[in-house]
């Protein structure tokens, strides 16, 4: 069973107002990359997700919502952002997996060679 979810690589505080109540506080920019886990392996992945919300007024605010200045200091901000390099874990249970194949494999070809002797 796969397992993705999306963990909070960067949170930024914006001083822009926020389009719903016009508050210069509580306006916050969230960068969530995607990680996809199994029983075998973790990857972190290149999908990178964002929301912008406003802890005053606890909405989300969409980009149809913002406004010209959320605009640039967005861009700025996804402009400086450096997500986690897109990479793979093996787990343990791959290893034992890949391991005890290889030793099967091995008695195989042993026993083969030994009995056509």
């Amino acid at each position: 069973m796969m397992v993705e979810k999306l963990i909070d690589v960067k949170d930024v505080a914006l001083k822009n107002n926020c389009p719903e109540c016009f508050s210069k506080d509580g306006l916050r920019l969230t960068f969530r990359q995607k990680i996809k886990e199994t029983k075998f392996y973790k990857s972190i992945t290149s999908d990178i997700s964002y929301e912008m919300n406003c802890n005053n007024c606890n909405s989300i605010i969409y980009p149809v919502q913002w406004t010209d200045d959320i605009d640039l200091v967005f861009e700025y901000q996804k402009k400086a952002f450096t997500p986690k390099r897109a990479s793979t874990y093996i787990k343990k249970t791959s290893w034992i997996v890949i391991a005890s194949s290889v030793l099967i494999i091995a008695l195989i070809l042993f026993l083969l060679f030994y009995l056509n002797l």
